[in-house]
């Protein structure tokens, strides 16, 4: 199985910046992407950033576009979230997670790191 481990949450105020990482372990030969998720209190887990690990092809939802890049590190089974500019609507539980191939769904989830942006 694939295990994700992600790290780098924490707490900053608004305006300011957090890079997440996130490793992959395990059976990862056939990642086709990785992504970035989130789930705020109360909130259902939404889609952040996604990357595909061939190309490098990125993806965004929109309120983060021009803030937060994802980036990643084939060798190492790494991908990065850099957040800047940090709103405190960004304040969530960030998973990042895995796409085996195009047609499937995004799965092997992590333990997710807690991301506090505060006013």
């Amino acid at each position: 199985q694939v295990q994700l481990e992600e790290s780098g949450g924490g707490l900053v105020q608004a305006g300011g910046s957090l890079t997440l990482s996130c490793v992959a372990s395990g059976r990862t030969f056939s990642t086709w992407s990785m992504g970035w998720f989130r789930r705020a209190p109360g909130k259902d887990r939404e889609f952040v950033a996604s990357i595909t690990w061939r190309g490098g092809s990125t993806s965004y939802i929109d309120s983060v576009k021009g803030r937060f890049t994802i980036s990643r590190a084939n060798a190492q089974n790494t991908v990065y979230l850099q957040m800047d500019s940090l709103r405190p609507e960004d304040t969530a539980v960030y998973y990042c997670a895995r796409r085996a191939t195009p047609a499937s769904p995004f799965g092997s989830w992590g333990q997710g790191t807690q991301v506090t942006v505060s006013s």
